[in-house]
């Protein structure tokens, strides 16, 4: 039986895909098989040498710590595009409240009107002037990161009848289908801060990316931008992005990550982190991430990890048989170790592959036979072979 721990709730709708005689799910287990997450903070927290894989029900990975997780065999998968929808939905909103100042007019509204009774109407009327915002239609949206997420904003933005451009050096093949076809593509940042009157952020945090919105870019944007920001709150120089908006420079900035310094300034709205707070989200993340649990536990493929490369084999386990599940250093004549453990026992390879992630690799083999004892200890004394997992059929 399979062990699943849960640090934070997770949706019932994702649970319910765990069969219930092969996996024992809870928040407090003893020596878990894997982990299920969403935004507990992973980095200080004692892993049992028990685990095999964490799932972040989500797509940012930033309460995980990844690379020390690899260097122990630890596969991480998150759920890229699970929460989409949900993410693009309060993006387009960010994108109207940048423009039009409905909260602002609401809380005026409120506090100003309340008990005027009769003459509300016309004082309505009267101080609605201060509440003047531009409409979206034939502004250009400027969008960095063309993921599952901004590829959607990109073409919601078109049918709402915005011009839109859009910046990724890693654009797949099929976020590039996915496009309107009215999406102009910029080779640079530059092409899209110099032409932008909104921009929308989407892309990871990395040490590439942290502070990308700063001082030396938001000069190059044009003046009175509306900048959008549901990715990662590390993305924006706060200090430089207020200094920008006490200039006039930045007409506003939408975001998702609720910070003391943004929190006192006027023309910025900040969200507790709402982006993917759907019902629906919730559930697709879920399903999805223990769909990714399950094909490592039970099968040994990998799909959608940020620490592992994507790894399966289109062939059942042989009859019988085992499924060698190995994370090995990214170095030379380790096939030819295995070939040779498994040949002085006398074990036929049915099928094998073996797949980088920079220093990293992970192996599957397929032997006819049972691979247990001191032919498994065999495997692990292996000069940089970090774990080894048979799976028996």
């Amino acid at each position: 039986m399979y062990k699943i721990q849960t640090l934070n709730k997770i949706s019932a709708i994702g649970l319910e895909n765990f069969p219930r005689d092969e996996y024992e799910i809870a928040t407090h287990i003893n020596n878990p098989d894997a982990i299920l997450v969403r935004s507990a903070d992973m980095h200080s927290m004692e892993l049992p040498a028990s685990v095999k894989a964490v799932g972040r029900a989500g797509a940012g990975v930033n309460n995980i710590p990844c690379e020390e997780l690899a260097a122990k065999g630890v596969v991480v998968f998150n759920t890229p595009g699970a929460n989409a929808n949900a993410v693009k939905e309060l993006v387009i909103l960010g994108l109207l409240l940048s423009s039009r100042p409905a909260l602002a007019a609401n809380k005026w509204v409120m506090s100003e009107l309340s008990g005027k009774g009769d003459e509300i109407p016309a004082l309505a009327e009267k101080g609605k002037s201060q509440f003047v915002g531009p409409e979206l239609k034939g502004k250009t949206l400027g969008v960095i990161g063309l993921g599952a997420i901004g590829a959607m904003v990109a073409n919601t933005a078109i049918a709402l009848g915005m011009n839109v451009i859009g910046y990724d050096p890693f654009l797949s093949v099929k976020a590039a289908l996915s496009l309107d076809r009215n999406v102009k593509i910029s080779d640079t940042l530059e092409g899209v801060y110099t032409k932008s009157d909104y921009i929308t952020v989407h892309v990871p945090q990395t040490n590439d990316t942290k502070g990308m919105i700063n001082a030396s870019s938001i000069k190059t944007m044009k003046d009175g931008v509306r900048i959008i920001n549901f990715a990662r709150g590390g993305l924006v120089n706060n200090a430089d992005l207020l200094a920008a908006i006490a200039s006039g420079k930045v007409a506003a900035l939408i975001t998702d990550f609720a910070d003391e310094e943004l929190m006192k300034c006027d023309k910025v709205i900040c969200l507790p982190h709402l982006g993917a707070s759907t019902p629906e989200a919730e559930d697709n993340c879920a399903v999805m991430a223990v769909k990714e649990l399950r094909d490592f536990l039970e099968i040994g493929e990998i799909r959608n990890s940020v620490n592992f490369p994507k790894t399966f084999r289109n062939e059942p386990i042989p009859a019988n048989g085992t499924r060698l599940c190995i994370c090995h250093k990214n170095v030379p004549n380790m096939i030819a170790q295995f070939t040779a453990v498994l040949g002085n026992a006398k074990l036929n390879i049915a099928g094998m592959v073996d797949q980088n992630k920079n220093d990293l690799a992970y192996a599957l083999i397929d032997v006819d036979g049972k691979v247990e004892g001191e032919t498994l200890k065999a495997f692990e004394a292996i000069d940089g072979v970090v774990k080894v997992r048979p799976i028996y059929n």
